[in-house]
């Protein structure tokens, strides 16, 4: 099955330097690094509730985008995007923190639920579907739902944020598949690599 290449890259955080080094921001980090990458400095539009940059990567031209209204109203920032420039959500890749994930571990997919995400739910209810892609960022889960809105709102330790780091590095591997259209291989690619790189758990004692 034929796939549409992805037209538009958005990181996913709170802005603000109070909230720069925060897990919640992990979407803004890749992005920062695509638009060093794509020779882009992401600007301010009012009509974006956003900084957006283009990009050229990889012989692609394609829109980086952090929305400016705080996580929980993302979808409005993406809507006026998508809107303006005709990009499908099938077309649209949000690369966010996920809890479900530890550090270290990264995924693809498209559509599903939001996990409790304010950021995915938000967009969502703005596309009026959720079949746009996801980065799924991995920050690990503080063990207790109730430490959750105060765990993604701190720094990641120095372990944690190395790890961080270099699935950020591997996802940068995939990109000339995304912007190519090839989103199976870029979804094989990344979850073959994000296997082999997992701790092997040694057998149980006999």
């Amino acid at each position: 099955m034929s796939q549409n290449a992805i037209k538009l890259i958005v990181g996913l955080g709170n802005p603000g330097a109070e909230y720069a080094a925060t897990r919640h921001n992990a979407g803004f980090w890749w992005v920062d690094q695509l638009a060093r990458d794509g020779g882009t400095t992401l600007r301010h539009d009012n009509k974006f509730h956003g900084l957006i940059g283009r990009a050229r990567l990889h012989g692609h031209e394609v829109w980086l985008l952090q929305p400016q209204t705080f996580m929980n109203r993302s979808g409005l920032s993406v809507v006026s995007v998508a809107q303006f420039y005709r990009i499908l959500p099938q077309e649209i890749l949000v690369a966010h923190d996920e809890l479900d994930i530890p550090p270290g571990q990264i995924k693809l997919k498209q559509g599903g639920g939001s996990g409790g995400h304010n950021g995915l739910k938000d967009i969502q209810a703005h596309l009026s579907t959720p079949n746009y892609w996801r980065l799924r960022i991995g920050i690990g889960h503080p063990g207790d739902r109730a430490q959750v809105a105060s765990f993604v709102l701190k720094p990641p330790r120095v372990e944690e944020q190395d790890a961080i780091d270099d699935t950020l590095n591997r996802a940068h591997l995939i990109v000339p598949q995304l912007l190519d259209g090839d989103l199976g291989g870029a979804m094989q690619k990344l979850h073959t690599d994000d296997a082999k790189r997992r701790p092997h758990k040694a057998p149980p004692d006999a």
